[in-house]
């Protein structure tokens, strides 16, 4: 079934307004009829609606509500995936993997060795579109929520934006206590709030990950291979859903 995001004001009374581009892509790309059933999220409330098409507009397609229910798509704990900026389109696949993978916030980073640099006016233009494709990949996995993907920041901000957070790991190749790592990932409880840095291609500099066991985040190892860093977020990742996925 077809999944959309719309506004708690798109909802009036018993019936589902849908305009913009969701409107085109109902009419012009999934070619839905009248009669016809689709879901709804408001992005921030554990509900779902149901809707069917009762008529089209010029710019418009409406819904008549036909029940409500309580969804539970989310991971217990709010993981936010502080991501180095990589090289390419690798962004792209991480945002929409990680989505799926129930990340609650993705925190673009640009470290001391990342390849890629952004100017201002970049940035805001990459973050639009990894914006939009964190809606696709939450519209296509059914959650609840669109996971924000926040303006870029360095890894000084990075570091003291995840300040507060309960749990803080930083993969780092010269790590090899296994039993640690495993620790640190078993001992994750839902309500937590998770922050999971990642470094770049060539990984985080010395500087940055003294700063990091400085201010109270805890390096961790992978195993015994170097993992691409779009491995390396989805790893840990899945990691961490399952552990919280099997105490909700």
């Amino acid at each position: 079934m077809n999944h959309f995001f719309i506004t708690p004001g798109q909802i009036n009374k018993n019936e589902i307004t849908v305009t913009g581009n969701d409107f085109r892509h109902i009419k012009n790309v999934l070619r839905m009829k009248i009669g016809e059933e689709a879901a709804f999220s408001d992005g921030v409330d554990a509900v779902e609606y149901r809707g069917i098409i009762t008529d089209f507009g010029d710019d418009t397609v409406c819904f008549e509500l036909i029940y409500t229910q309580e969804i539970n798509h989310e991971l217990p704990a709010k993981v936010y995936l502080f991501q180095s900026l990589p090289k390419a389109d690798k962004m792209e696949l991480i945002i929409q993997k990680a989505v799926e993978l129930g990340v609650y916030k993705i925190i673009p980073v640009a470290a001391a060795r990342s390849i890629v640099r952004l100017d201002e006016k970049k940035a805001l233009a990459k973050v639009k579109r990894w914006q939009g494709i964190s809606e696709a990949a939450a519209k296509q996995c059914k959650r609840g929520i669109i996971p924000i993907v926040c303006e870029v920041m360095s890894f000084n901000q990075a570091i003291n934006f995840a300040a507060a957070m309960d749990v803080k790991i930083i993969p780092y190749e010269m790590a090899d206590d296994i039993g640690n790592t495993k620790n640190i990932i078993g001992s994750l409880k839902p309500g937590q709030t998770v922050a999971i840095f990642i470094g770049p291609e060539g990984g985080f500099s010395s500087q940055e990950i003294d700063l990091a066991i400085k201010t109270g985040i805890s390096p961790i190892t992978m195993g015994k291979r170097i993992l691409r860093t779009e491995t390396a977020a989805l790893v840990i990742l899945s990691w961490i859903m399952y552990q919280l996925e099997q105490q909700a």
